[in-house]
């Protein structure tokens, strides 16, 4: 709604610097040249009129000369490499920065259009930044490599991954596959443009959705926005409360959410941050030998991984694994597990007969308040065109491993691309007549 009330403010104070006379004087003579590139006059008044109309900061005519001009940088670096965006690639770009507005494409070109922006500055716009991330993406993606270890550190309560602002969401997560993307597109628009209660949500929740929240209705509790894929967390941002998103691309599902409440947030809570820990069942008690076997299994282990292999041959009840809210943690073991950083070990409870080796596999902070770990439900659909459950989806239980992955991927592209861009800028000459 935001973007709907930036696009109204702005519209008539661009109409009223509209003139016939501005309109058709020199509007297509040279304003800038980069290498044997012209940009037009026309085309520098059609940006600087959309970076107001979208209220992009900065000043419009500076941030549009350089707009521009990299534009140009970006397109001949996709021409060398061979790289066009094709039709279908182009429409669901315009698509998603639409959404973005909370509106489709064509609402959002009769929006822009009202202020004298032509639907070419539009798709011109977003077939720069799709060529782009292909060059970009063809250039360093093979180069790129994340550890587990920098996937650990980023989901850390130390990476401060759940601090800041928090969203109470319900989300409706369909799943796709290339074959049904056109389908699955098609009924979650309908979708978001027939919801208009929490109760219609909760009901389409349980008929299409994929998610464990299904049982709920879609509902999760308070979540950080920094749980969140970098695409999600700008059409959330975009909602106001109560207010359903646009269809959102996540890989092998499609998923739809609507705002139930924003809070500012801060600091990571205590009652946010969930343990992945392992116990390792030594018989002995706190005899000398099973003491002695407890230090041999620490030197051995670098990671909670690793006690699979001391556990190899044992039967399966003497290692342990759970991930739990920390509330949900017994008190004897939470004590301990207060004590450790993440891949350290404590030797100080038994149980029984046995000495328990434990181990804090990872401290982090990104299950939804109230969460649970993952249903594993993965039975058959149920009929009448209900899914079965599929434990990966969703956002109750934060981030998977593989989302943050991609995230990690993109910001080292990202820097890879700025510094690519300078190089290309560097080289290039620049003029204007």
């Amino acid at each position: 709604m935001r973007m709907k009330t930036y696009l109204s403010l702005a519209l008539a104070a661009l109409m009223a610097l509209m003139t016939p006379a501005q309109a058709q004087s020199g509007k297509f003579s040279p304003a800038i040249i980069v290498n044997d590139s012209v940009i037009t006059q026309y085309e520098l008044d059609q940006r600087i009129r959309f970076l107001t109309l979208l209220r992009a900061p900065g000043d419009p005519v500076a941030e549009a000369e350089k707009g521009l001009t990299e534009d140009r940088l970006r397109s001949h670096a996709a021409k060398a490499a061979g790289i066009v965006p094709n039709e279908q690639q182009i429409a669901a770009g315009m698509a998603e920065f639409a959404g973005r507005a909370n509106l489709d494409t064509e609402q959002f070109l009769q929006a822009i259009g009202q202020a004298g922006v032509v639907p070419e500055t539009f798709r011109d716009f977003v077939s720069a930044g799709l060529a782009w991330r292909e060059v970009v993406r063809a250039r360093f993606g093979q180069r790129i490599s994340i550890t587990e270890a920098e996937i650990d550190r980023a989901m850390s309560v130390v990476a401060q991954r759940g601090a800041g602002p928090r969203v109470l969401l319900s989300e409706i997560l369909i799943p796709m596959s290339p074959g049904t993307a056109i389908e699955v597109n098609d009924l979650a628009t309908a979708l978001s443009e027939s919801i208009r209660s929490e109760a219609a949500f909760a009901a389409a929740a349980r008929q299409y959705s994929a998610a464990p929240s299904r049982a709920e209705g879609g509902q999760i509790g308070w979540i950080p926005l920094t749980n969140l894929p970098p695409q999600l967390r700008q059409v959330i941002a975009g909602l106001a409360n109560g207010q359903v998103s646009p269809p959102v691309p996540l890989g092998s599902a499609m998923g739809l959410f609507r705002l139930r409440g924003l809070e500012q947030g801060g600091e990571i809570a205590a009652a946010n941050i969930s343990v992945d820990y392992a116990q390792l069942m030594i018989a002995g008690g706190r005899s000398a030998e099973a003491l002695n076997m407890a230090e041999r299994v620490r030197g051995e282990v670098d990671t909670c991984d690793d006690l699979y292999r001391v556990a190899k041959g044992r039967p399966a009840n003497e290692l342990l694994r759970e991930t739990r809210p920390m509330s949900q943690v017994p008190a004897e073991i939470a004590a301990e597990l207060a004590r450790l950083d993440d891949n350290e070990s404590s030797t100080a409870l038994t149980r029984g007969e046995a000495l328990v080796f434990l181990m804090l596999c990872k401290r982090s902070a990104t299950l939804a308040a109230g969460g649970v770990p993952a249903v594993t439900d993965v039975s058959a659909p149920t009929g009448d065109g209900v899914p079965a459950i599929d434990p990966t989806l969703g956002f109750g239980q934060g981030p998977s491993r593989a989302q943050v992955r991609e995230e990690l991927i993109n910001q080292r592209l990202a820097s890879q691309a700025d510094g690519y861009l300078a190089e290309l800028r560097a080289n290039a000459i620049i003029r204007t007549p």
